[in-house]
C-alpha cells in the first residue's frame, strides 16, 4: 500500500482555507495530481476535505468549474457540500458538476438519450410506478403475480442493473427459479415496455449511461476530456455499474480522488460493493492513500470500543481512530431479562438524563431490525417521553401528492402510461376495468402509448358510450393544460390542474378524518413547486429527491435501525439488542456467510461511532420475535469490546464475565449453562434450561407479577366502554392488558376500565 504523501502546503504560502485542516486533511487536500484514496473514519472530517479539494483545484487555476465532477450519495450531502463550497469561493462553484450517481447520470443522458433509443423527456419512474409496469408484464405473460410477486422480479432486475448488466448480459447460469426460469426474458419485456413509453428507472440511469459510453467512443473521449477532476464521497458504498461508471470517466486524467471508509461499508444489500474500495490501489496503480484518523465527534473510550469490535474483522485497510478531547464516560453494557425490561431501562435512563438538561433530540435509540422498536415506543407513550420513528412516510409517496404528480407528469411527458392509468379514473369518471383492458390491448397491438390508443379508440364503438365520452373529455382537458404550460407558470398550471379535474373538490366532499390534511399536502405542493423554474426540473427533482417527510420538529428522542443512523451523530446513543441472532441477525449469515457477518461488525462500529458522548449497549436473556419466546445469548460484539473500556451493569447474573456468574441462587444453573454453552468455540446460543418460577417454563412476563395498581389485580374482571368484558392478563404501573372476549388483547389504562 502507497503511503507516500505530497508534500505538507507551507503555512506562510497556504491559502486561508488550509487553516482549518489538520496535517492529514492537508496532505489529501494537496494532493491534486494523480489518483487519491483518502480513507475517511468515523468523525473525521471527510465533507471539510472534499469541499477544501474542490476550492483548491478551482483557485489555483487547474480546472475551470465545468471541468470538475463530484458525487454523493444523497442530495442532502450534495447540498451540503455545495454550500459549504460557495461560501469558500463564491457564485463560482456553480458550474461545478457536483450531485448524486443519479442526478448527474440522468443529466448525461438527457444529452444523448437518442443514441440509446431514447427522448430526451424520458420520465424516471419512482419504485411505486416500476411495480406496477412489471405485474403489467407478468399479466401479459400470463404468469400468476400471487404466486411470483412482482416485487421479488422488480429485486432481482435491480440488483442485475446494479450489476451494469442489461438481459443480453445476464448469464444463463444467473437465471433461477423466479417464474421457471423467465426472469431473464421478463427482463427484457420491461426494458422494451420502458423504452416504448420513454422512461427509465432509477438503475437505468447508470445502465444507460454505460451503454452510452461503451457503444460510444466519441462521446465517452468527450466526457473523459471534460471531466480533470473526479471526485467521490462515501466510495465504499458504490455497486458495480457506479464502479464502473466512474472508472470509465476517469481513465484520461486519472485525477480521481475516492473518499470512503472501508468499516462503515453495510449496504450490501442494496448492491454496494466494498471490494471497490478494497481494491483502488489495483485499480489506480501509484495511487496516494491518506487516512483521516483524527476523529471530532467521540470521546477516548467510545473510540476505543469501537476499534475493539472492528479490529475482529480481517476484510479492512486498517486506521486507528484517536481524538484530542478528554475522556468521558466507558461504554455501559446492560444486561437485560427481556425486551420489555431493557426498554423499560432505556426509558428510566433518558428520563435521568432529561432531568439534568440533556435534549431528547440528541438521545437516538439505534435498533438493528424494525421489529425491536415496538416496546420502546409502548414505553414511551406510557412515559409520555416525545419520541420519532426515523424512516417514516415521505410526502412524495402520499396518495394525493402521487396523484397530482401523475397529472403534471402527464402533462409533461404524453407517453407517460402508468401516470395515464393512475389517474384516468381519478376523481371518478366511469372509466372501469374492462375500458382500461381495450386501452391496453390497442396499446400493446399498435405499440402506442396509452393516451395514443385512447384517442384511436374513441373515433369508434369499442368503447362504451358513457366511457368514451369521459375519456374524449379527459383527453381535452389534458390538451388544454398542455397549451396552457406553455402561458403560464407551472405554479398556476398545477393549481388550475387540481381544481378543473376535480380532484380538490374530491377531498373538500370527503368526510373522513384523512381529507383535511390531504388538502394541506396539496397546498404545500403548490408551496414546493414555486422553488423551481420550470415544471421538468421539478418532476425530476421528485423522481430523485425524496427526502423523510417526517416530522422532525420539537425536541424528540430519535428512534430508527442502525442503517438509517449512517452520517448522523449524537450525545448519547442507545444500541439495545446486542444478541446472537438478533445482532449479528441470523438470516444474514446464514445467507452470506463471514462476508454478512463482517458487515454485521461494521454496522456495530457504525452504531457506536454515532455517540459523542455516551454509548449504551444492552441485551436481553429473553426475546418474543414474531410472537414467539427466544431465549438468547449474549452478542459476540459484546465480548469484543475491550473490558477497559466497559461498564457492566448487571441483572440476575446477566452481565458479561468469566463464567457468567448468576447472582441469584434459582438461576445459577441457568446461568452456568447459558455460558457454557456462549463460550464454546462454535459460539453458538444453545437451549438452555428455563428459569423456573411458579412452576412454570416458560419465560416469565410481567403478567406472572401478582401487582396491585389502581386496586386492579391479574385475573380481575372487568369492563370497557368500547371493547366490553375481560379479564386482566398483566398490570403494568397503570397500564393494564387485557384479554377481552370479543375484541382479544388489548392494551389500555386503568382510568378506562371498570371492575365488572
Amino acid at each position: 500500500m502507497s503511503e507516500l504523501h505530497a508534500e505538507p502546503v507551507a503555512t506562510t504560502a497556504a491559502p486561508p482555507y488550509f487553516a482549518a485542516l489538520n496535517d492529514a486533511q492537508a496532505r489529501a487536500v494537496a494532493a491534486v495530481d494523480g489518483p487519491v484514496l483518502v480513507l475517511a473514519g468515523a468523525g473525521t472530517g471527510k465533507t471539510r476535505v472534499l469541499t477544501t479539494r474542490l476550492a483548491h483545484i478551482l483557485a489555483t487555476g487547474r480546472a475551470y468549474p465545468g471541468e470538475m465532477l463530484a458525487v454523493t450519495f444523497t442530495n442532502k450531502a450534495a447540498r451540503e457540500m455545495r454550500e459549504r463550497l460557495e461560501a469558500m469561493i463564491g457564485h463560482v462553484a456553480e458550474g461545478v458538476w457536483l450531485g448524486t450517481f443519479h442526478a448527474l447520470a440522468a443529466r448525461i443522458l438527457r444529452r444523448h438519450a437518442e443514441a440509446v433509443g431514447l427522448k430526451s423527456s424520458f420520465t424516471i419512474l419512482d419504485s411505486d410506478d416500476q411495480l406496477r409496469l412489471l405485474k403489467q408484464i407478468l399479466a401479459a405473460a400470463n404468469i400468476d403475480e400471487r404466486r411470483w410477486p412482482a416485487r421479488v422480479l422488480h429485486v432481482v432486475i435491480e440488483r442485475w442493473k446494479d450489476r451494469g448488466l442489461t438481459p443480453d448480459k445476464v448469464s444463463p447460469a444467473e437465471i433461477g427459479d423466479f417464474a421457471d426460469g423467465k426472469a431473464i426474458e421478463l427482463y427484457r419485456l420491461y426494458q422494451e415496455r420502458l423504452a416504448t413509453v420513454n422512461a427509465v428507472d432509477f438503475g437505468d440511469l447508470l445502465l444507460h449511461n454505460l451503454t452510452l459510453f461503451q457503444q460510444n467512443p466519441e462521446i465517452l473521449e468527450s466526457y473523459q476530456r471534460r471531466f480533470r477532476y473526479v471526485l467521490v464521497d462515501e466510495y465504499q458504498d458504490t455497486n458495480v455499474a457506479q464502479y464502473l461508471w466512474l472508472r470509465l470517466l476517469a481513465q484520461q486524467h486519472k485525477n480521481i480522488c475516492c473518499v470512503g471508509d472501508d468499516d462503515q461499508s453495510i449496504y450490501s444489500w442494496r448492491g454496494a460493493q466494498i471490494e471497490n474500495i478494497l481494491k483502488f490501489e489495483h485499480d489506480f496503480p501509484g495511487a496516494l492513500v491518506v487516512r483521516l484518523e483524527e476523529n471530532y465527534r467521540s470521546t477516548p473510550e467510545i473510540l476505543s470500543a469501537a476499534a475493539g469490535v472492528i479490529g475482529h474483522n480481517r476484510g479492512r485497510l486498517g486506521k486507528t481512530l484517536w481524538t484530542r478531547a478528554e475522556g468521558g464516560d466507558k461504554v455501559t453494557v446492560r444486561g437485560l431479562w427481556d425486551a420489555e425490561q431493557e426498554a423499560r431501562w432505556a426509558g428510566d435512563e433518558i428520563e435521568a438524563l432529561q432531568r439534568k438538561g440533556h435534549k431528547l433530540s440528541e438521545i437516538a435509540i439505534l435498533v438493528r431490525a424494525g421489529f425491536q422498536t415496538r416496546e420502546f415506543e409502548e414505553r414511551f407513550i406510557a412515559l409520555a417521553l416525545p419520541y420519532r420513528v426515523i424512516g417514516g412516510p415521505r410526502f412524495y409517496e402520499r396518495q394525493e401528492i402521487r396523484d397530482a404528480l401523475a397529472y403534471l407528469r402527464l402533462i409533461n411527458q404524453p407517453a407517460d402510461d402508468l401516470a395515464f392509468e393512475r389517474i384516468v379514473n381519478v376523481p371518478r369518471r366511469g372509466i372501469g376495468t374492462a375500458t382500461l383492458q381495450l386501452l391496453h390491448a390497442e396499446a400493446r397491438a399498435e405499440q402506442l402509448s396509452l393516451v395514443e390508443a385512447t384517442r384511436r379508440l374513441i373515433t369508434g364503438d369499442a368503447v362504451p358510450r358513457g366511457a368514451r365520452t369521459a375519456l374524449a373529455n379527459f383527453l381535452a382537458m389534458l390538451d388544454r393544460w398542455r397549451d396552457e404550460a406553455f402561458r403560464d407558470t407551472h405554479v398556476e398550471l398545477v393549481q388550475r390542474v387540481l381544481d378543473e379535474s376535480g380532484y380538490t373538490g374530491m377531498w373538500q366532499a370527503d368526510n373522513s378524518p384523512e381529507a383535511p390534511g390531504r388538502l394541506e399536502n396539496l397546498k404545500e405542493l403548490v408551496v414546493a413547486m414555486a422553488e423551481f423554474e420550470n415544471l421538468g426540473g421539478f418532476l425530476e427533482h421528485v423522481s430523485l429527491v425524496m427526502d423523510n417527510a417526517a416530522d422532525s420538529t420539537g425536541d424528540m428522542v430519535n428512534l430508527m435501525t442502525l442503517h438509517s443512523a449512517k452520517g448522523l451523530e449524537f450525545d448519547t446513543v442507545f444500541l439495545p439488542g446486542w444478541e446472537e441472532g438478533v445482532f449479528p441477525s441470523q438470516r444474514a449469515i446464514e445467507e452470506g456467510g463471514l462476508p454478512a457477518l463482517e458487515e454485521e461488525r461494521r454496522l456495530a462500529y457504525v452504531g457506536l461511532t454515532r455517540a459523542r458522548h455516551r454509548a449504551l449497549v444492552s441485551f436481553a436473556a429473553n426475546r418474543r420475535i414474531h410472537g414467539q419466546w427466544q431465549a438468547s445469548a449474549r452478542s459476540r460484539f459484546v465480548d469484543e469490546l475491550p473490558k477497559d473500556q466497559v461498564e457492566v451493569e448487571t441483572e440476575m447474573g446477566l452481565g458479561p464475565g468469566a463464567g457468567w456468574a448468576a447472582t441469584p441462587a434459582a438461576n445459577a444453573a441457568w446461568g452456568a449453562t447459558w455460558a457454557e454453552g456462549y463460550q464454546s468455540p462454535l459460539r453458538k446460543s444453545l437451549p438452555r434450561p428455563p428459569l423456573v418460577i411458579d412452576g412454570s417454563t416458560r419465560p416469565p412476563t410481567r403478567g406472572q407479577e401478582v401487582k396491585k395498581v389502581g386496586g386492579f389485580a391479574v385475573g380481575d374482571r372487568v369492563f370497557h366502554q368500547k371493547f366490553g368484558y375481560g379479564v386482566i392478563r398483566v398490570v403494568e404501573d397503570n397500564k393494564l392488558e387485557i384479554n377481552f372476549e370479543h375484541a382479544g388483547d388489548k392494551k389500555v389504562m386503568d382510568a378506562f376500565v371498570e371492575r365488572a
